[in-house]
């Protein structure tokens, strides 16, 4: 557990957070809050989903933040005739050495874009589950583990769009944030003419931080306190889900487990030792919105999941927990 003397080990993290979070957004202008969610989901090992309409940035925000991170970096480019093995590796038999050798895929890096994972099969898309949950693949009968770290960032455009498929619930809940960048506003857009007029600014981020710094800061985010009426918080929003008329289907244990873990790596990045309802309510939509199925009238009556979980968060009584040093806090 680290103590709140230990503060002063938190100034080298925050100081690399931030430089990360500024050399990204010299590639991707004004959207500042997604850029800090997706690094706060790496700091605890989150896989993250890119939702949004076709050129808005989402590829260059993952390759933006893969080379500022220095981790190993693989692009899938996912489409309607890629195959489990295109990801995972594949056994070839070589002649020489009459043994079957293996191959392996994309899927064996740090940090991997998995681009349009939507316009995949459903069976392709399963192929990335096991990765995704246990950090590890199977082929041929042979379980290997995935490099530590290891993060999925995937891209995706809106399922009624043409050629493309609707990711499995079960795909959807190991995502542990969605976010949506939206389009820029006419500065913004404005702006982003003007950096890439001479030279894309992607070709000058230099690395932060190197694998071994990510995993060790990923452990560090573990030993974040977290009170125990900020996990029963956390649990009755998550309860209530279950429950919502609106609703056919509700948050799951994983996404509790997820909320807890981001909420972690949120008082991390702001340098608390242990975690408050703030830290918990600003991951709220992001965390659960992507894993609740809305049933029919709902959607025909145009709710949305995002209105839903503001609307639960702002009726839920803020809890009163303990810090680390014992005193109570609201």
């Amino acid at each position: 557990m680290i103590s709140q003397t230990s503060l002063s080990f938190y100034e080298r993290p925050i100081e690399l957070i931030e430089r990360a979070v500024s050399r990204v957004e010299r590639v991707i202008v004004g959207k500042r809050e997604n850029i800090v969610q997706t690094v706060v989901a790496m700091l605890c090992g989150g896989h993250v989903l890119i939702e949004d309409v076709p050129g808005v940035g989402k590829t260059m925000l993952a390759r933006a933040l893969a080379q500022t991170m220095g981790c190993t970096f693989q692009r899938i480019q996912f489409t309607s005739d890629v195959m489990p093995t295109d990801i995972t590796g594949v056994s070839v038999y070589n002649p020489q050495t009459l043994e079957f050798e293996f191959r392996q895929g994309p899927i064996m890096a740090n940090l991997v874009l998995a681009d349009e994972i939507n316009r995949a099969t459903a069976r392709t898309q399963s192929a990335l589950l096991e990765a995704m949950e246990e950090r590890r693949v199977t082929v041929d009968g042979v379980t290997r583990p995935l490099p530590e770290p290891f993060v999925l960032l995937a891209t995706q455009n809106p399922f009624d769009f043409e050629g493309t498929y609707r990711l499995p619930e079960a795909q959807l809940d190991r995502f542990m944030l969605r976010i949506s960048l939206g389009y820029p506003s006419a500065e913004q857009e404005t702006e982003i003419l003007t950096r890439l007029q001479e030279q894309h600014p992607l070709e000058t981020i230099k690395p932060v931080l190197l694998a071994d710094e990510l995993a060790r800061m990923q452990r560090e985010v573990r030993s974040v306190h977290v009170d125990e009426a900020i996990k029963q918080y956390i649990v009755t929003a998550a309860q209530t889900t279950r429950t919502h008329p609106d609703l056919a289907l509700g948050a799951s244990p994983r996404a509790s487990l997820a909320w807890m873990r981001v909420a972690q790596a949120q008082a991390y990045a702001r340098g608390r030792t242990y975690v408050v309802p703030d830290d918990v309510k600003a991951m709220a939509v992001p965390v659960l919105a992507h894993r609740l199925v809305l049933k029919p009238q709902a959607r025909m009556a145009g709710k949305r999941s995002e209105e839903i979980v503001r609307q639960l968060m702002n009726t839920l009584p803020v809890p009163m927990f303990r810090g680390e040093a014992g005193a109570r806090h609201r």
